[in-house]
């Protein structure tokens, strides 16, 4: 195992972290519809294979307080998610025009439910970051998040709402810097908008670049004005396995860490990097893809554990069963046990699968030419950036639910940013809808959009970049509420 950066504190990968793992109940029922590719089904079956391997009780399980429409709008606009918000199936008819602008539809369809969907997987994440920010833990988990491709003002691919985005704000409060990691098989267009022209978050993503959607992530995408070479782009061929993969990803972050110094990471799990994914081209096994995230996990920062794309969902629910595993420090069987999902596995009924022998189109002269490129971005930033910023209780508290606490009278600060709207009750649909068969589908449609950037700074003028494109930054709200 090689160590973590220089700069930080590298312990033995045995050592054990304190982990929190969210999980609501309900978010295997929503369902985008027959055919579509994204299936929150497959956090259920994840769910399942962690309660049979017995790794539910090394963790503390919380069940995500839903967000509330002011708090997806400290990244998104009103009107977008007041659109989210009363959108059903049987209204969108009436709404054509706002589907179109919003670009919901095929790709990011309406479906039973919709709302509630964004308000749980943006809950755990948000959540996840409250709870690093107090200390209550050392990694958090919400495999249900990392929906990376959202934007301000629009949906994409399959995602609505950045939950991504909302943690890393949630996280600035507490951190001078965040990095954030994406693992997943597309490019994290949506977190690298958000963040292009600010040095107190950098970006890394390791993505299929060519005609493949979204379309963005170039090498030489590295940021603009004060995020200048905070952003990094890691642009991959087809068939990618994992020592090609590890020869760019361990020199990349070993060196983001010792020259960026971040307070608290965020992993962009995505398992649509896998080999044999219905909707991906890499050939990464579940112990290669988890490789990285044991990696993360020796640097010994404050770390939270996102999901994100993957569509062969027998295969997803492997790997984040398995990267659970990894973050507790435990290793678990190969032979899978017995559970309600059971015939999903077969024949073999194994956790771990094998790479195919498709071409790896990465050669070793490419991903030379690559790390030299991207090591020679991270020279040109000296030291870590220097940011005004006054260490302050975190001021945001969520009231989770702890489904292993028996204490039901127990409650969070009633003045909390977070608590729970009691006259707005959810509704969740009901029932399941499962497809063993899971027939091809084509990857979702890019359309190219402004990009809004987020900068924690207070007054500023309007600047644009050298495509005319307005970039002036939208400031970061950090109250000086202290949390009593």
């Amino acid at each position: 195992m090689e160590t973590g950066g220089n700069s930080l504190p590298s312990g033995p990968d045995g050592v054990k972290r304190k982990v929190l793992y969210f999980y609501d109940p309900e978010v295997g029922n929503y369902y985008y519809g027959q055919g579509h590719p994204m299936k929150p089904h497959r956090i259920r079956m994840t769910h399942a294979l962690l309660a049979h391997y017995g790794l539910l009780q090394h963790m503390q399980v919380h069940k995500p307080v839903p967000a509330r429409d002011r708090d997806l709008c400290r990244f998104h606009a009103d009107d977008y998610v007041n659109f989210l918000h009363n959108v059903t199936p049987e209204t969108q008819q009436d709404q054509l025009r706002q589907l179109k602008r919003f670009n919901v539809g095929e790709d990011c369809p309406v479906f039973d439910g919709l709302f509630s969907f964004c308000q749980t997987y943006a809950g755990g994440s948000i959540g996840g970051a409250v709870k690093l920010n107090h200390g209550f833990c050392d990694i958090a988990i919400n495999w249900a998040g990392g929906l990376h491709h959202a934007k301000k003002c629009e949906a994409s691919g399959f995602c609505y709402v950045n939950d991504i985005v909302l943690a890393i704000l949630e996280l600035l409060k507490q951190h001078q810097r965040v990095l954030y990691v994406d693992i997943d098989i597309h490019h994290g267009d949506g977190v690298e908008e958000a963040f292009y022209t600010t040095d107190r978050v950098m970006t890394v993503s390791f993505h299929k670049f060519g005609d493949y959607f979204p379309g963005t992530g170039d090498i030489r995408d590295i940021g603009y004005s004060k995020g200048k070479y905070y952003s990094l782009n890691v642009p991959l061929d087809d068939g990618i396995d994992d020592e090609s993969y590890h020869y760019l990803f361990k020199p990349i972050i070993s060196k983001v860490m010792e020259v960026f110094r971040p307070g608290a990471v965020v992993l962009q799990c995505g398992a649509d990097s896998l080999s044999g994914d219905r909707l991906g081209c890499f050939n990464l096994s579940i112990k290669g893809h988890a490789e990285c995230v044991k990696f993360m996990r020796s640097f010994n920062v404050p770390l939270l554990l996102l999901g994100g794309g993957g569509y062969t969902i027998r295969n997803v629910a492997r790997c984040w069963c398995y990267e659970t595993g990894v973050a507790l420090g435990v290793e678990v069987d190969d032979k899978m046990p017995q559970h309600e999902y059971y015939e999903y596995f077969g024949p073999d009924y194994n956790l771990h699968v094998s790479p195919s022998n498709m071409e790896n189109k990465n050669s070793r002269q490419l991903l030379l030419e690559i790390r030299n490129k991207l090591l020679d971005n991270l020279s040109k930033l000296e030291h870590a950036p220097s940011v005004q910023f006054q260490e302050r209780e975190p001021d945001t508290e969520l009231p989770e639910a702890d489904e292993d606490q028996d204490d039901g009278d127990e409650r969070w600060n009633s003045d909390s940013d977070m608590d729970i709207d009691e006259d707005r009750k959810l509704i969740i649909p009901s029932r399941v809808k499962r497809e063993v068969i899971e027939p091809e589908t084509r990857d979702p449609v890019c359309s190219m959009v402004q990009i809004e950037t987020i900068e924690q700074t207070r007054g500023f003028d309007t600047a644009t970049n050298e495509t005319g494109v307005d970039v002036s930054p939208m400031p970061i709200d950090v109250p000086t509420v202290k949390v009593e």
